[in-house]
């Protein structure tokens, strides 16, 4: 397993950063976009139908027979498999590792242009958002409910769990809200996707990228953080595509695609650029710009 020292991985990074900046025009980033969000979309379905029907109840936590902490582990341990490995691997355009790679890698290594970051911050995005959309689509009308022969659909254990976890996205009210969300979806959410982006340049093995990748990751998500791209799967099938299905969930009005946006996706963006642009993408070109420069 060949491993690459730190300094390597950075001007790595970099390298890696520039690339993408340079990438055809912007249908091949919609379209690389598009990928990502339906595999990271993929990961959080199957962490949905894993964590269904082991989340700690209260009367499961009175008697002994559930911990809180055991639906984050399933989450956490499931969600990795089908997102930022396949991502990694097969090339695609996640917006939340270019939020690192792209600006301070790129633009401070190779002095590219931020108005080419912002290019491919803008087209990456878009076709994440329709990936991620595009299976939730799949998903709400597929594994998450059931059709009679009268075509009608009811929702299974797996659409209930789905609702309840969109349910929870669309939670965050007010200043106080708006900061949680902030700080533990984006900041902290992006710092620790971009080490595993790191982690996974970082060997040159199938093997070594996936054990480098899955640890991040697998904290972030059982940690319960937000991640902007994974959100656009998240809420979407439960709150907006299974509402009004049977048997009746009550889904609260929070959840519809204003809210998605107001009290979920944009607050969590801007704290997933803060995470990886400055947390991981500045804090590491400034401890290793030095020996980068040794290296050219």
């Amino acid at each position: 397993m060949v491993f690459h020292p730190p300094v390597a991985i950075v001007a790595k990074a970099g390298d890696s950063g520039k690339y993408k900046v340079g990438l055809p025009p912007a249908w091949n980033m919609v379209l690389r976009g598009f990928l990502s969000g339906a595999f990271i979309a993929m990961g959080a379905a199957l962490a949905t139908v894993c964590s269904t029907g082991i989340q700690a109840t209260d009367v499961a936590m009175r008697f002994g027979a559930a911990s809180p902490g055991i639906s984050q582990l399933i989450l956490g341990a499931v969600f990795p498999v089908g997102g930022l490995i396949i991502t990694i691997m097969t090339g695609a355009e996640l917006f939340t590792g270019d939020a690192m790679l792209a600006p301070p890698m790129a633009a401070f290594i190779h002095k590219v242009s931020w108005a080419s970051v912002l290019n491919l911050w803008l087209w990456v995005y878009v076709g994440n958002l329709i990936g991620s959309v595009v299976f939730a689509y799949i998903m709400a009308y597929g594994p998450f409910v059931s059709f009679d022969a009268a075509g009608t659909a009811t929702l299974t254990a797996f659409g209930l769990r789905a609702v309840a976890i969109a349910t929870a996205k669309t939670s965050y009210f007010g200043a106080m809200g708006m900061w949680s969300v902030f700080l533990k979806g984006g900041i902290a959410c992006n710092w620790l996707v971009n080490l595993a982006v790191l982690l996974g340049i970082c060997a040159d093995d199938a093997i070594g990228k996936i054990v480098g990748i899955w640890f991040p990751i697998f904290a972030f998500v059982a940690s319960g953080f937000e991640h902007s791209v994974a959100n656009m799967y998240f809420i979407p099938p439960a709150g907006i595509f299974c509402t009004g299905i049977d048997p009746p969930t009550k889904a609260v009005d929070t959840v519809n695609w204003v809210a998605m946006w107001t009290n979920n996706i944009i607050p969590v963006t801007l704290g997933n650029i803060v995470g990886g642009l400055f947390f991981v993408g500045v804090l590491y070109w400034v401890a290793f710009r030095k020996e980068i420069a040794a290296l050219k």
